[in-house]
């Protein structure tokens, strides 16, 4: 009789401990777990940050206070940052910021076959997309100017940063926003925080799930010529979570000079502006610099030059905008990638 009792007693009460299993899990993996999503802006590294993330209260002081990290440490505009003191020769020890970063960058400049390339901005600059206005090139100049340029002309040893030429400058552009996303993000993983968007100037970090409790919506423009930046016309949409992604284009970085179109990308082999048929390299990966750098690669190797390090890197996904023979806009993805697509 006893035991017929408990029976009956179980079978009363598993009906409310499976409600409060589920409710659990809902409560763990719900985004709308009675926490608000705090949304914050601001200017930073020349060009603007947005983030929305879900915590209890806003941590704005704190994310600025990361960006400024990263500023002090690869912002070649900051004079007293770690990176314009190397690159007046200056007594340095780097940081662990910028050897992470010099470290990552050396790395993907070997495995893009020096596409990607870190001393690049002499050249940058004397075509007229850095500090300097442009100038009037001949080849003899860029050969001058190519004798020191090369990431394998710069190493870090013993803790420090040794050149084989005074006159190389080390620019992390291509690699720092990303970086700087990348920076936020481990700020939030270190708060707890599971759902996150984090975008500097295009550069994006995602985690978890938006405030509508799906994977996070990102954007991809088309490439239509756009200097003033003002066109936001969009070629597809990924759903995305847990990865940083990275968008590089000549589309809105160029100029004009005597009839003839030149694009921002230099190519750190030739000395000359990139006259590759891709238009936009969207790149994902498991972070946003790797992301940020691979995007810039690609638009430097072209093609079919990309779609051979896809192929072996697993790890990258890619959506390339270009223009194919008849000048008429395609679209190469990665396999992967396709089932994050909208449309």
């Amino acid at each position: 009789m006893l035991m017929n009792d408990k029976r009956k007693k179980l079978r009363w009460q598993l009906p409310f401990l499976i409600l409060l299993v589920i409710g659990t899990i809902y409560a763990i993996r719900s985004p709308h777990s009675n926490i608000p999503f705090q949304r914050e802006e601001g200017a930073i590294f020349g060009t603007f940050y947005h983030v929305t993330y879900q915590c209890d209260s806003s941590l704005q002081k704190e994310i600025e206070a990361e960006l400024r990290k990263v500023d002090v440490s690869l912002s070649p505009f900051n004079k007293e940052s770690v990176i314009s003191r190397i690159n007046r020769n200056e007594e340095v020890t780097p940081d662990s910021m910028f050897v992470h970063v010099f470290q990552l960058a050396k790395t993907i400049s070997e495995h893009t076959y020096g596409a990607f390339d870190i001393t690049v901005a002499p050249l940058v600059n004397a075509w007229g997309f850095g500090f300097k206005n442009g100038q009037d090139l001949t080849p003899a100049q860029i050969d001058s100017i190519l004798s020191f340029v090369g990431f394998e002309k710069v190493a870090l040893e013993n803790g420090k940063i040794v050149k084989q030429d005074p006159r190389v400058i080390l620019d992390c552009s291509a690699i720092a926003k990303g970086y700087g996303s990348d920076a936020v993000a481990r700020l939030f993983d270190r708060k707890g925080i599971r759902n996150y968007m984090i975008e500097i100037g295009g550069e994006i970090v995602v985690k978890g799930l938006s405030p509508k409790e799906q994977k996070w919506k990102v954007g991809i423009n088309k490439p239509i010529d756009d200097s003033l930046n003002v066109n936001n016309e969009i070629q597809t949409i990924l759903n995305v979570t847990d990865l940083g992604i990275a968008t590089s284009g000549n589309y809105r970085n160029f100029y004009y000079k005597d009839g003839k179109k030149y694009a921002h990308t230099i190519d750190p082999h030739t000395g000359y502006p990139v006259q590759h048929s891709i238009l936009s390299s969207t790149v994902l990966a498991k972070d946003c610099a790797t992301a940020d750098a691979y995007a810039t690669a690609f638009m430097v190797l072209g093609l079919e030059q990309a779609k051979k390090i896809l192929q072996s890197t697993p790890d990258i996904q890619a959506y390339l905008i270009y223009a194919d023979e008849k000048g008429k806009n395609q679209v190469y993805t990665t396999p992967a990638l396709q089932t994050m697509m909208d449309r």
